[in-house]
């Protein structure tokens, strides 16, 4: 677990991450009282490395293979990331028809909330399609074992751009499990999370946030999310300026 690194390509990516990785759970306590203590979390990676200081590797972008203890991650943009494995498992998170990665993924996932979450006819080379809402405002339910990655979910509920309602279990959190980490996608995320949902999730070492503030949840209300997480590396997403960034990072 000592030597696991996290190897980051682009230099948007990693220009966040110059600046998120100064977020921790120590770093986003300061200057208010801490939360309130709650259960630990389950521990449900293999090799979870989540307890301690995280570090990056910045790589230019190639398909040279990783070592057994490495993943790739590059931000395609708004909340799509394309992920990959030492085994070159190649993720693409809420697959779309506007932002796609440059390469067709082996695995992709979607989230209900609109049309640049989730694709109505994704590319039928695409080995797996996950869709993270089912029929019937039923919960979807995902364990996919893939070579050398497994993916699940945590389903949480949406709002109904229509009325102003409630669609359940129209979003689901995934968290990504390979080389000894666990990342996790918080999607369209649009309310906190309870403790029966933390306890799914488990410890992260990643977590790719939505910073928008208005079209998911609140800036309170993913600070409280990320508090409960207390993943050591925290990279920002869904945000439509500089602007709203840097508030986000601002404000942790």
């Amino acid at each position: 677990m000592a030597g696991t690194s996290l190897k980051i390509v682009t230099g948007a990516v990693w220009a966040s991450l110059a600046l998120a990785g100064q977020v921790s759970a120590q770093g986003l306590a300061q200057g208010a009282a801490p939360p309130a203590a709650k259960p630990e979390m389950t521990e449900s990676c293999p090799g979870l490395i989540a307890a301690r200081p995280p570090f990056a590797v910045p790589a230019a972008f190639r398909l040279a293979a990783l070592n057994a203890d490495q993943v790739r991650i590059s931000y395609i943009g708004h909340s799509t990331f394309l992920l990959e494995s030492p085994q070159l498992v190649r993720i693409a998170t809420d697959y779309n028809d506007y932002v796609k990665p440059p390469v067709l993924p082996d695995i992709a996932t979607m989230n209900h909330a609109h049309t640049s979450h989730y694709a109505d006819n994704p590319d039928p080379g695409i080995k797996y399609v996950l869709r993270g809402w089912a029929e019937e405002e039923k919960p979807a339910r995902i364990d996919l074992q893939y070579k050398d990655v497994r993916v699940r979910n945590v389903p949480t509920n949406i709002r109904q751009w229509a009325g102003g309602g409630t669609e359940r279990h129209g979003n689901s959190i995934f968290i990504f499990e390979m080389a000894n980490m666990c990342i996790a996608h918080l999607g369209h995320l649009h309310h906190t999370l309870n403790q029966q949902q933390l306890n799914e999730i488990g410890r992260v070492d990643v977590v790719m946030v939505p910073v928008d503030g208005n079209m998911t949840l609140d800036m309170e209300g993913m600070i409280e999310v990320l508090k409960s997480l207390k993943a050591p590396l925290i990279i920002p997403m869904h945000y439509f300026s500089s602007y709203t960034l840097d508030r986000f990072l601002t404000r942790v």
